[in-house]
């Protein structure tokens, strides 16, 4: 199998690369320098150099391919440029969407993100059919259903293009944003991490990383076109994702409760604290409302359509915990 991949520096497109490339796949890699590049144990899959805005050099990553795997995103809370996630979100899925049909590639995967569902609210859990309860709480999340939405008219054109829709991954791979729960768990461990998010109770659906690059792979073999798929793992509140995580240590900490006021307060703080410091705010006060609701998620539809499996929550944290002792990162 000939692959392209956009965002190959990212937390699933990284594992996304190393999987394919060491399973003996043809990978080329957009990435924007040659300090990008990836290498994994002393070799490297073959790379291009560009962006998401050069159509041209798509299609000459894309030349000959097989499939295309478009996870280049901008997932960040805050942009000094508002109209960044917009061209970064749309206006390259348009780019990669355009240049693929052009170049004839078989079959493309765009991840978008589970966000874009919305919120469970009171309904027990939503799925790919269900209506959107709550207004987008921030940029990434309104960009990527406008992303979604271009998908589906180019898979009216005639490109294969399916959609997956990750939920919160955790796993082995770089400790940046995306990887923000086994950040939180690394600092649980270490006894670093005290902060209880709101009260504990709302809900997230957390998914290993291995089961997300899997997801990847069987949407591009089994996917059908114009159709999106959620790959997600289990439903648990914060006080449940806490309790695992000191199964898995055998350490207990003392966890404080943040309100979710207060938290918005710090976020806040931080937005304002840029004018003086140009420190880009971690965290923003849209983003932290999302924890005022449950995200239940199902994905029934991944494993009844593309053969999609679930790691145990226990044992991803197990083997997540694992590699941070080993690796120490």
């Amino acid at each position: 199998m000939k692959c392209f991949i956009t965002g190959a520096n990212g937390f699933i497109g990284s594992r996304l690369a190393e999987k394919l490339t060491a399973e003996g796949h043809q990978v080329t890699c957009l990435v924007r320098s040659p300090e990008k590049a990836l290498i994994f144990n002393g070799w490297s899959p073959r790379h291009i150099i560009g962006d998401l805005h050069d159509t041209g050099t798509l299609m000459r990553g894309m030349e000959g391919c097989d499939h295309v795997f478009h996870l280049a995103a901008y997932a960040r809370p805050w942009s000094k440029d508002k109209s960044l996630p917009y061209k970064i979100n749309v206006d390259g899925t348009v780019n990669v969407l355009e240049a693929a049909l052009r170049a004839g590639v078989s079959k493309v995967v765009v991840t978008s993100s589970a966000a874009v569902t919305g919120p469970s609210g009171d309904r027990g859990f939503v799925n790919e059919d269900s209506v959107r309860i709550a207004p987008f709480f921030n940029e990434y999340e309104e960009t990527k259903a406008l992303a979604e939405t271009r998908v589906k008219e180019y898979a009216v054109k005639g490109l294969h293009a399916v959609i997956v829709n990750p939920t919160r991954v955790f796993g082995p791979g770089p400790l940046n944003q995306s990887n923000s729960v086994t950040k939180m768990l690394r600092g649980y461990y270490r006894g670093t991490w005290h902060i209880m998010p709101g009260d504990g109770c709302k809900t997230g659906n957390y998914v290993y990383i291995d089961d997300v690059v899997n997801g990847h792979i069987l949407a591009a073999l089994n996917g059908i076109s114009g159709e999106k798929y959620i790959l997600g793992g289990e439903n648990v509140s914060f006080r449940q994702l806490f309790e695992k995580f000191a199964g898995a240590t055998g350490r207990r900490r003392l966890l404080v409760p943040l309100p979710v006021g207060i938290m918005i307060g710090i976020a806040n703080f931080l937005e304002f604290q840029y004018k003086i410091t140009s420190i880009p705010p971690p965290i923003t006060a849209p983003w932290v409302n999302k924890y005022l609701e449950n995200w239940n998620l199902s994905s029934e539809k991944a494993v009844r359509q593309l053969g999609y499996s679930i790691t145990p929550l226990d044992q991803a944290i197990g083997q997540t915990l694992l590699w941070l002792k080993n690796s120490k990162p």
